[in-house]
């Protein structure tokens, strides 16, 4: 697979390759401001920041050794990244973060569409966990049809179910 490409804006997604590493990596470190509040010594607020990077890394490729990873681009500019498990019993979402600039636009939405369709195309559903203090995540999940499954606090599993009526031809 080269790349998808989503028929109603500029946006598109392709497998991460090795080029990409620093780029996960920033992305990565530009979801943690909140760590950089208060007055905690910045070179260890920012080790730490690279632990939890390291952590997540190795325990998506432990939990979900199929996973894939893609590059979000708009216009070819990388915006953002999605982690993703295609199982035999689901569609899992492990993971989707944008750089600031791209945030709050619709890119979101639009990958998460897309993944609903490729759910759908094979009569599974789709799974993601949500922390429950992410306010904005959790209105986009329910926004597109995602229900709580369950709840094991901070966080809950949402679910999504391809209509009832669809048919693979």
């Amino acid at each position: 697979m080269n790349q998808i490409n989503f028929s109603s804006s500029n946006i598109s997604m392709r497998p991460a390759n090795p080029n990409d590493s620093i780029f996960i990596e920033e992305l990565f470190r530009s979801t943690r401001n909140a760590l950089r509040l208060g007055d905690n010594d910045p070179e260890y607020v920012e080790e730490i920041i690279g632990h939890q990077f390291n952590y997540q890394t190795l325990g998506y490729g432990a939990k979900y050794p199929n996973a894939l990873t893609f590059i979000i681009e708009h216009h070819r500019e990388r915006i953002g990244r999605t982690v993703v498990d295609f199982g035999h019993n689901s569609v899992h979402l492990l993971d989707i973060a944008f750089i600031p600039i791209a945030r709050g636009k619709g890119f979101g939405k639009t990958v998460l569409q897309s993944l609903q369709e490729a759910a759908k195309k094979i009569c599974v559903p789709m799974t993601l966990v949500v922390d429950q203090s992410n306010a904005t995540a959790r209105h986009l999940y329910l926004g597109l049809g995602f229900v709580v499954e369950s709840v094991q606090p901070p966080s809950e599993l949402m679910i999504w179910y391809p209509p009832a009526n669809t048919v693979i031809i």
